[in-house]
């Protein structure tokens, strides 16, 4: 079984990473800083938005379950592509909207899948594609944060949730079991 990576910003980190721990084919979401220009960045400078770091999610997925651009597909669908440097109520560089390609094929796909969304946007799509760089790992309390505190903390409930409700409900063919049960 061979695995390949994708690294994904939209927004707040606990948001893309909720969704994609449920797809079918994924065996690890981490979330995580990239795109910056300080080393070893923690929470509180990246949400400084001094750091030029995105909050992002590097996700393991097994291509012979789940292409690459069906990936991106479901990240086009749980973000607003359109909002530049914020999603909702999140602002700022680091919530901005981007793919970090790991190979040139990767690069191919997410100039396909961006113009698939732009088809499908009624404002246009600014998610930008920028060159794979250092990848940082969030503490620890961010990793799997939804699934831990997702029913305790407001954020979860009113921003969360909704987008993982979508995301299931529209995508219940790419969901593994225990996301679908």
């Amino acid at each position: 079984m061979a695995q390949e990576v994708a690294t994904l910003a939209g927004g707040c980190f606990w948001c893309v990473e909720a969704v994609f721990d449920d797809v079918a084919g994924v065996s690890d979401v981490e979330s995580g800083y990239i795109g910056g220009h300080v080393s070893n960045p923690d929470y509180k400078a990246v949400c400084g938005g001094d750091t030029g770091h995105a909050e992002a999610i590097r996700v393991t997925f097994d291509p012979d379950v789940i292409g690459y651009g069906d990936l991106l597909d479901i990240f086009f669908h749980v973000h607003d592509p359109t909002q530049l440097n914020r999603q909702g109520a999140d602002i700022g560089t680091q919530y901005r909207s981007a793919i970090f390609p790991h190979s040139p094929e990767q690069e191919a796909e997410a100039r396909s899948a961006i113009a698939r969304a732009q088809a499908e946007a009624s404002a246009p799509v600014v998610t930008t594609i920028e060159p794979l760089s250092h990848w940082y790992p969030a503490e620890d309390y961010h990793q799997e944060y939804f699934e831990r505190e997702g029913s305790r903390n407001g954020y979860c409930m009113a921003v969360v949730a909704p987008k993982l409700q979508k995301f299931r409900k529209s995508y219940q063919a790419r969901l593994k079991r225990e996301a679908a049960g």
